[in-house]
């Protein structure tokens, strides 16, 4: 007697459920909604990134260019197209506390069309890198020679950078401001180089932020103390500033010191 086999029970096929479905697409929402706001972030802190590294290439400018031309530098003005004011090394700037980084005079790029270095934020006229030089022992760093004429001893930069605008003293006023004790972070540095951050175009609603840019909105006047706190929803600045001892270092192993 020949067997045969007995046929397969046919196979039941079983579809998901609208519940299944449901989680599925909650559990993809969830992701994509993951995804996004990290691009968000990423971008931050690339543009924030690009920001630190342009300061720091600006601070090495500025030590080019006193080695090359035994000063600093003055801050540009917004209608001077990038250029120091005064051009040339004849001592005081035009506006020492309160300017922009002459990116045409130090040679920088990428510049927009005005001539000015911007953040990481955009090409914006309030995206300008800022920047501030001192004018201690009769603006001797900004005049040709200057600092080899008055000597390393007797110079004295007075630029201020504190942790906490609600540290600093009479803000406005050009020969007193200052930072208290507990919240000084450089008492005499040469310049200071910054960039308002992402929040530039709507200003920082905290006290650290309202001191940058100089002058804050409470003073009458820009002022030699500059704040640099640390990162916040309300405080946002990036900053970097030339001590008097890596300038000198510098200008000493260029022979251009004492």
């Amino acid at each position: 007697m020949k067997l045969t086999a007995s046929p397969e029970p046919a196979s039941h096929q079983r579809g998901f459920s609208l519940i299944e479905i449901a989680i599925v697409l909650f559990i993809i929402s969830l992701l994509l909604g993951g995804l996004l706001l990290p691009l968000s972030a990423q971008q931050d802190i690339r543009n924030q990134g690009d920001t630190q590294k342009q300061l720091a290439e600006a601070r090495e400018a500025l030590l080019g260019f006193a080695i090359a031309n035994s000063r600093l530098p003055c801050p540009a003005t917004a209608a001077s197209n990038g250029l120091e004011s005064p051009v040339g090394g004849v001592g005081g700037c035009t506006n020492p506390y309160d300017g922009f980084l002459p990116a045409v005079t130090l040679g920088l790029a990428p510049i927009d069309a005005q001539g000015f270095a911007v953040d990481g934020w955009g090409g914006d006229p309030i995206n300008r890198i800022r920047y501030a030089i001192t004018t201690a022992n009769a603006s001797a760093f900004t005049t040709t020679n200057g600092m080899k004429t008055v000597t390393m001893t007797a110079l004295a930069p007075d630029l201020k950078v504190c942790n906490a605008g609600s540290g600093v003293v009479n803000p406005g006023n050009l020969a007193t401001a200052d930072c208290t004790a507990v919240s000084s972070l450089a008492t005499d540095a040469v310049a200071v180089i910054y960039s308002l951050g992402k929040n530039a175009g709507t200003g920082g609603s905290s006290v650290d932020e309202k001191q940058n840019p100089n002058p804050n909105p409470a003073a009458t006047a820009a002022d030699r103390a500059f704040v640099s706190a640390q990162p916040s929803t309300t405080f946002d600045d990036q900053m970097i500033w030339l001590s008097k001892n890596i300038l000198f270092n510098r200008m000493v192993s260029a022979g251009q010191l004492p």
